[in-house]
Order: C-alpha cells, then structure tokens, then sequence
C-alpha cells in the first residue's frame, strides 16, 4: 500500500466522523432532516471529497442534499478550524441508496421464501402420500 493511498483513508475517514458530527450539532437548516455520514471518498490530490449520506425518510433525501450542498462552505470552514490539514477538500454530497436496495431485497427475498413455502408443503404432502401408499403395498 502506498503512503498516499494509505493518507487517503486517514482523511477520509477523518471527515466522515467529524462530518457526522458537524451535520447533527452545527448544521442549523431543518431541511436536512435526521441523516447519516455512510461514506466519504476523497480524491488522489485531496481537493474534492464526495460525502455519501442517508436518510431516515427516503421522501425528504432531494430536499437534505440541497441544504447540505448550501452548507458545504460552511462545514468546510469549520473542518479547517478543528482539522490540522493545510487544505479541507471541497465537499459534495450524495445519497447512499445501499440501505433502501437492502431493505428491498430482503423484501424480494421475503416474498420468494412465501411463495416457495406452499410448494414445498405440497411436495412434502405428496412424498407422504406415496410414502403411506408404499407403506401399504408392502
């Protein structure tokens, strides 16, 4: 692993936490609603960092990225007063829409496993038919 790669993480995982908690104690727009810092990627030269969000309300994530995208100059501001860096990347936001293709596929496979559950008592009534036939030919 190199050392500018290895720097990368550092700072990108520095952001998120202190991103994290900029956003819940500082960031004063109620459109950003109850969000959560999943990810931050920054770049090879550390100057543009994409901030992965979600959002509790998948209704309210358009309204959240623009307030959090009007408050960048901001958050960023207040990371160079608590970070040592000599440069804060500039800071775009993103949804993370993981949780929400999670949640639906457990629901796909929810739904699979009930339709799947029928057959297999069918199929489990039928070996015991011909279970109970053989057990009479015998």
């Amino acid at each position: 692993m190199s050392g500018k790669y290895a720097r990368r993480d550092r700072v990108s995982g520095l952001l998120r936490r202190e991103l994290a908690v900029l956003i819940q104690r500082e960031v004063k727009d109620p459109k950003v609603g109850f969000v959560g810092v999943s990810d931050v990627e920054v770049t090879r030269d550390l100057s543009v960092a994409k901030v992965f969000i979600t959002h509790f309300d998948p209704s309210q994530v358009k309204e959240s990225l623009g307030a959090l995208n009007r408050s960048a100059g901001f958050l960023r501001v207040r990371l160079g007063e608590m970070l040592r860096m000599r440069s804060v990347p500039e800071l775009r936001f993103y949804h993370d829409d993981s949780v929400e293709r999670g949640e639906r596929l457990d629901q796909l496979i929810e739904t699979a496993v009930q339709q799947d559950k029928p057959a297999e008592d069918n199929a489990d009534n039928a070996s015991q038919n011909d279970q109970e036939a053989n057990d009479k030919e015998g």
